[in-house]
């Protein structure tokens, strides 16, 4: 997704409840870094995106009837910066 001057990669999670864990947390760093390697993937196979800014949010869906929709822009970040 493109959000102004942004190449932005979105993890949607959805939890039915947050008894156990909030949608947001169980974007673990184990996740995070299935996140960030496909992203390096797909910029690897998409040179016209190389010099964008790139980000990492999160849209957490909890609910069932009345769903509650939290996006958390730039989550996470990569700990190697060349990405």
């Amino acid at each position: 997704m493109r959000d102004a001057a942004c190449l932005v990669f979105i993890e949607v999670r959805y939890r039915n409840s947050a008894r156990f864990a909030a949608a947001s947390h169980t974007v673990d760093r184990h996740k995070q870094r299935k996140i960030i390697r496909t992203a390096a993937w797909f910029l690897s196979r998409k040179p016209r995106y190389a010099n964008d800014i790139i980000r990492f949010d999160i849209v957490a869906v909890e609910g069932a009837e009345r769903p509650r929709v939290d996006w958390i822009r730039d989550a996470f970040r990569p700990n190697d910066s060349t990405l």
